[in-house]
């Protein structure tokens, strides 16, 4: 069996869990799941500048009103359980778990602790901190040592 860890900030798509999930054929893939909440990432400022670079001014608007602290977390458990549930429902073992604090630090962890072969980072885009190769895929590259795919989400959650 493929052993995947699968970083994401929001619950997975319908298209997101297709995708995921067919990503090697017909073998069979276990995923391992960190979520942490979009509140609970970069500062304010950042999340909005993806937002107008997206088209999304509404979005940036609203950043002010993003959930962070425990309504985060709360919000980021629903997300991480209908996600589970997802993947389980498209015939993939999966586990997973919400990360608080220092991201990479959780997903080296997991790598190590389950012998994945290979992390995906399935976000929105992330323009600013892609520009200086900041964003979770470029920099768990040099820690994790399996190969990192990046792949964007396929639509709102």
């Amino acid at each position: 069996m493929f052993t995947s860890v699968l970083m994401i900030e929001k619950a997975l798509t319908s298209a997101d869990v297709e995708f995921v999930t067919t990503l090697h054929g017909d073998e069979p893939v276990s995923f391992h799941v960190l979520l942490q909440p979009r509140g609970e990432q970069a500062d304010r400022l950042l999340r909005a500048i993806d937002d107008i670079a997206l088209g999304e001014l509404d979005e940036a608007v609203r950043e002010g009103e993003t959930p962070e602290g425990q309504e985060a977390r709360s919000m980021g458990q629903q997300a991480l359980d209908v996600s589970l549930q997802a993947l389980r429902s498209a015939g993939s073992a999966a586990e997973g778990r919400l990360v608080e604090d220092h991201p990479l630090d959780a997903l080296k962890a997991l790598v190590a602790e389950v012998g994945a072969d290979e992390v995906i980072v399935l976000t929105d885009p992330h323009y600013v901190e892609e520009f200086f190769h900041r964003d979770w895929a470029s920099r768990a590259r040099h820690k994790v040592g399996v190969p990192v795919l990046k792949l964007f989400s396929h639509s709102k959650a």
